[in-house]
């Protein structure tokens, strides 16, 4: 299995499995929920590890000529 699959799966784990455990309003964070702020995090956690994965597919490179 190709480590940029695992890393893939990180964002769908976090999101869903993460907010189970982390619904909570108490701990506020910047100003908002605790819970918002886990959602907003991974939200755009989630476009730097799909940057990440497309710079590791060795399908994406570049053929040079």
């Amino acid at each position: 299995m190709k480590p940029y699959y695992i890393l893939a799966a990180l964002p769908f784990i976090a999101i869903l499995g993460g907010a189970a455990f982390v619904n909570k309003i108490d701990p506020y964070v910047l100003g908002i929920p605790f819970f918002l702020f886990w959602i907003s995090f991974w939200a755009v956690m989630s476009s730097i590890i799909m940057f990440v994965i497309y710079r590791l597919d060795p399908l994406n490179k570049e053929v040079e000529e």
